[in-house]
């Protein structure tokens, strides 16, 4: 199973700028984010402290409902 980190990656690079493009570029360059985490508390509680822009915390909830559906088995 891929990380939530490696599942976000397909949203960078995106021509439209969009929340979820933004979530992603963030991750990318935060060294501190928990890349090989598949656990929604780790990464929930990582995002409350270390919030990136206002709707990130519901950005990740939507994303991650469908990471569970693409990638949890």
């Amino acid at each position: 199973m891929r990380s939530f980190y490696h599942f976000m990656m397909r949203y960078r690079g995106n021509k439209e700028n969009n929340d979820q493009k933004k979530l992603a570029d963030w991750m990318f360059q935060d060294h501190d984010f928990p890349k090989h985490s598949t656990s929604y508390d780790e990464i929930s509680r990582y995002l409350e402290w270390n919030i990136p822009f206002p709707a990130a915390l519901s950005v990740f909830d939507g994303l991650w409902e469908e990471y569970q559906e693409n990638e949890i088995e």
